[in-house]
């Protein structure tokens, strides 16, 4: 009998951990309703005991959104294991295939980095998993921090080693292709370091100790700003070969990388500004916060209204979404909207709670809530169609690897 495989397995390339970064992604999703709307007196966060005691007391609407959040974030963290630990074998595989060679010298290479950004995702999920249902966590939590900041030091070398194996073996090399960059694929090492520098902030919000926070915000920072840096650069590059020669079809939804990249970043200093607020005595008035994540949204709504428009016009939804084509592509259209979905839960709380502009748990705040969890939501969709035509072993008609 003829063994069948996934479409995924057929035509396996590194862009493939982009299923393993969405389920992680949404994950946090869930974590929001925890985060802003379970009360956590003197933590940052909430922990299984705030969670616990807020399902104990809390109104039959609390006890349901926390059964849904409980579920989804248990959920979808597993999705993202089980992804992740799939990629991990096929990516060994593939690095010791015949075709491996060439594909290290062309502008594909640089989507091997989406293997420590799905890596440097999965830290952070399971972060949330801790948090949510281990008891007694938050009392061990300051051992935890240095065992953190070395598992992202670690996800950044090897990030770093890849970008420096790009830069030598394609950029230096010559062998890079002008006419086959009209996206913002190679956005992607910049968003990896940018996932990495996110956890590595974490401890900046949370640690009670003067050292661990100043590790933490000056590590976050260095990372951070490589991440900036390189992303922008990429962006610029994406543009123009855009201008001399369109936008790559395939990887067309690399062009609202910059959402992502925006909320990570955008949390990033969210938590810096709480570290340096909480240890170091540097007080910001909850205006800039409104001003900082309302800048942030704007950014995510310029270059989706791009993505969304080339994608249009190119007809890829109807081909690789709804369609019976495939395109590893299009797992890069599940970041964009948990992004906004995050980003929007922290604008409502953060931005406009935070300053007094509306009330919180009023119909206003309900009304603002529901557009992030209608962006939650469309990932959600996303993922399991995608995973249904990427994932399934019944034919379709797919496109080779970049």
């Amino acid at each position: 009998m003829q063994t069948r495989s996934s479409v995924a397995a057929q035509n396996y390339a590194p862009l493939y951990f982009l299923a393993s970064l969405g389920a992680g992604g949404l994950s946090v999703t869930f974590f929001m309703f925890l985060m802003f709307w379970v009360p956590h007196q003197g933590r940052p966060v909430p922990v299984f005991e705030d969670i616990l005691s807020a399902f104990q007391t809390g109104s039959f609407a609390m006890q349901s959104a926390i059964i849904i959040a409980a579920v989804g974030i248990a959920g979808f963290t597993i999705l993202n294991l089980k992804s992740l630990i799939w990629n991990l074998k096929q990516f060994t595989t593939f690095n010791k295939s015949d075709g491996y060679a060439k594909f290290a010298k062309s502008n594909a290479a640089s989507t091997q980095l989406a293997m420590p950004l799905a890596l440097a995702m999965s830290v952070n999920a399971l972060f949330i998993v801790g948090l949510v249902f281990v008891p007694g966590l938050w009392d061990v939590i300051e051992y935890l921090f240095p065992v953190a900041l070395i598992v992202f030091a670690l996800i950044a070398a090897i990030a770093l080693r890849m970008i420096a194996s790009f830069i030598g073996d394609v950029l230096a090399d010559g062998s890079f292709d002008e006419t086959a960059n009209g996206s913002f694929a190679q956005a992607l090492p910049g968003f990896a370091l940018a996932m990495v520098a996110v956890g590595m902030s974490a401890p900046a919000a949370m640690s009670t100790i003067k050292a661990t926070v100043a590790t933490s915000l000056i590590l976050s920072t260095f990372i951070g700003v490589i991440a900036t840096i390189y992303a922008t650069l990429a962006i610029f590059a994406g543009i123009l070969g855009m201008i001399r020669h369109g936008a790559a079809r395939e990887v067309a939804p690399t062009l609202m990388i910059t959402v992502p990249l925006m909320t990570v970043l955008g949390i990033m200093v969210l938590r810096q500004n709480h570290g340096l607020h909480t240890t170091f005595e540097v007080h910001a008035p909850p205006a800039e916060t409104l001003m900082l994540t309302a800048k942030l949204l704007g950014v995510q709504f310029a270059f989706l209204g791009l993505g969304l428009a080339v994608l249009k016009v190119q007809g890829y939804w109807s081909d690789f979404v709804i369609g019976a084509k495939t395109s590893v592509g299009s797992y890069a259209l599940v970041c964009p909207f948990v992004a906004l979905s995050v980003m929007g839960h922290f604008f409502i709380n953060k931005g406009l709670v935070g300053a007094d502009v509306i009330t919180k748990f009023g119909s206003g705040y309900w009304m603002l809530s529901a557009v992030a969890i209608a962006m939650q939501l469309i990932a959600i969709a996303m993922v399991f169609r995608l995973n249904r035509q990427h994932f399934s072993t019944a034919p379709v008609a797919a496109i080779p690897a970049e």
